[in-house]
């Protein structure tokens, strides 16, 4: 397969998931990209890091732009959203990998949360 051909695979497979589906792979690119900023650090490789890390707020933003605001847990998580982002400048900074690590685990939490709600749905069709 041409790249071409993979690109309009990629994009046909983008466009027929559902919200779920289509959160839960944003959520796994996030928690990525937070990895990577991790391993990044580790190595000393700061240019990299750093892209990873704005990378990770990128998909933060996208995920609090798209928030329906008329529920509660709307709310709560544009304010986790807004947390993950201040802490991320932070790790960015200071080049604290605690707070990469801590802001990490809790993506890692959602995402899980998020994953078993959608198997929760699914089981109930």
């Amino acid at each position: 397969m041409d790249m071409k051909g993979f690109q309009q695979y990629k994009e046909q497979s983008i466009n027929t998931m559902t919200q779920g589906e289509l959160l839960l792979l944003l959520y796994d690119e996030l928690y990525k990209r937070l990895a990577q900023g991790e391993l990044m650090l580790d190595q000393q490789n700061y240019e990299t890091y750093e892209a990873a890390l704005e990378r990770a707020v990128a998909i933060i933003e996208y995920l609090d732009a798209t928030l329906d605001r008329q529920y509660p847990i709307s709310r709560n998580l544009a304010q986790l959203y807004e947390y993950f982002t201040y802490e991320l400048g932070r790790a960015k900074i200071g080049r604290r990998k605690e707070v990469l690590s801590h802001v990490k685990t809790m993506v890692g939490e959602l995402r899980d949360a998020f994953r078993q709600a959608q198997k929760s749905g699914d089981s109930g069709k």
